[in-house]
């Protein structure tokens, strides 16, 4: 399958490949399928987590919570992390762009919020990984590292994709939360 190959052709491993295509194939469903979702997050190591919040978003104050903590944790790890003089300006172009990304979640625009934390994802890969990020073995780079962040990584860039093809506001939701869940607890 497309979607649990890496850039470089080499497949998922077989204890990730199943939830993988699970989670992708299910938004070509008529609707969401909890469990591929809850699945995911099992894999990504935030199973827990997520179950938690994977309602927060029906009760405002939860919501608001969960996202002021996802705010802290990505502050906090782009600010943290070390960039040459000459990347200094990505992160604080990043820092500001944090702020409208959770705005459309709280509008529950859910299709531009995954757009927006897709182009995220790659400015943070960047910061986090330097020109790895943009190198055709990224995906297996990062896997090597470890199987939860390459499996993370492996989402995000598959997000793109996935918008292409899924018009389901709670599938959207869904995919959504499992990247805020896993960068929350980062």
């Amino acid at each position: 399958m497309l979607c649990c190959l890496s850039s470089t052709g080499k497949v998922l491993p077989k204890e990730y490949r199943k939830t993988a295509e699970a989670l992708f194939l299910a938004g070509q469903s008529s609707g969401p399928i909890p469990e591929n979702y809850l699945d995911f997050a099992d894999k990504l190591g935030v199973g827990t987590d997520y179950r938690k919040i994977d309602g927060s978003w029906k009760n405002p104050g939860e919501l608001e919570k969960f996202l002021h903590s996802f705010r802290n944790n990505l502050d906090l790890l782009i600010q943290k992390t070390w960039v040459e003089k000459a990347d200094e300006d990505r992160k604080e172009k990043l820092l500001d762009r944090v702020p409208g990304f959770i705005g459309l979640i709280k509008e529950r625009n859910y299709a531009k919020a995954l757009g927006e934390f897709g182009s995220i994802l790659e400015e943070l890969a960047w910061l986090l990984f330097g020109s790895q990020s943009h190198k055709e073995d990224f995906f297996d780079y990062v896997f090597r590292i470890d199987h939860q962040l390459g499996l993370f990584w492996w989402y995000g860039g598959q997000l793109e994709h996935f918008l292409a093809i899924e018009q389901n506001e709670d599938i959207q939701r869904a995919v959504l939360f499992l990247g805020l869940c896993y960068l929350t607890e980062f």
